[in-house]
């Protein structure tokens, strides 16, 4: 396959040996991975854009029983947004993603870090999640957006600037809830991406059954879309659970550390794979 020749590593083949090999490694001690619960905005710099990205520790703590965890910023997203954006990720230099590509993520939370940052090297990005996390998700994007894609500078004086950002629409928010949404109200993408998703045994069939879905939806193009997933290594079961079900739907790779950033490396605590679904 040529993601073999590109990555020079062979596809998983077998998911449990994948997993025993994945938690041998010296796992630091991070906690659950919050960057910090209890600020109000954090300021990132990320692939080298200035971000300040509010959170909603309220809704951390609430007894909401769909679930909180997208209410803050979690360590794995900004190193892989990190990751992604760089101009020597091998994703681009390969060609397997260009400026014309697509992109939606799942999952995305409150904070829009994955889109800001990967949405302008291509030419959409669609961060999705359910209807809690739409209203910071979608103020976190806007507020961030001249800095990521810096405005048009004042024409003569006493002209105002355009009160919005031309390139507004390349970087989306929606509701999708996977557990709950169809995929045929999505269009057919170049990429699905799911950072930090994986912690719950209970949601892994649904979020990689629509991961599948997704891809299936661009079955007949010439390229297939690639589904990317990031995570902290924290629970061995659920981790486990993931890849074998994972496994069952994609031929998958995990992305060596020569293609990576140092902080996502073996012993850092992340994983990254790249699937291609069966």
């Amino acid at each position: 396959m040529q993601l073999s020749a590109i990555l020079e590593s062979a596809p998983i083949t077998d998911p449990e040996e994948e997993a025993f090999v994945v938690f041998s490694q010296a796992l630091p001690s991070q906690s659950l991975g919050i960057i910090d619960a209890h600020a109000e905005a954090l300021e990132l710099s990320v692939a080298g854009r200035d971000l300040v990205i509010q959170q909603s520790r309220g809704l951390l703590t609430s007894d909401r029983k769909a679930g909180t965890t997208g209410a803050v910023v979690w360590a794995v997203t900004p190193r892989f947004a990190e990751w992604m954006a760089s101009s020597t990720n091998v994703l681009f230099t390969s060609g397997l993603l260009s400026s014309s590509s697509t992109c939606i993520e799942l999952g995305s939370g409150i904070s829009g870090i994955v889109a800001l940052t990967l949405g302008v090297k291509i030419a959409s990005f669609t961060a999705t999640d359910q209807d809690y996390a739409m209203k910071l998700l979608r103020q976190n994007v806007a507020s961030n957006l001249d800095a990521v894609f810096p405005a048009p500078n004042k024409g003569a004086k006493g002209k105002k600037r355009q009160p919005s950002n031309p390139n507004s629409e390349r970087i989306k928010a929606e509701i999708f809830d996977w557990e709950e949404d169809s995929v045929e109200q999505l269009q057919p993408v170049d990429m699905v991406v799911a950072c930090d998703c994986i912690y719950n045994e209970a949601l892994v069939e649904p979020l990689n059954n629509t991961c599948a879905a997704i891809c299936n939806l661009n079955k007949d193009a010439t390229e297939p879309t690639l589904c990317i997933v990031a995570q902290q290594l924290r629970s061995p079961d659920v981790f486990e659970t993931w890849i074998k079900s994972f496994h069952r739907l994609f031929h998958m790779w995990q992305v060596p550390d020569r293609y990576l950033d140092e902080d996502l490396r073996e012993n850092s605590g992340f994983v990254v794979h790249i699937g291609i679904v069966r």
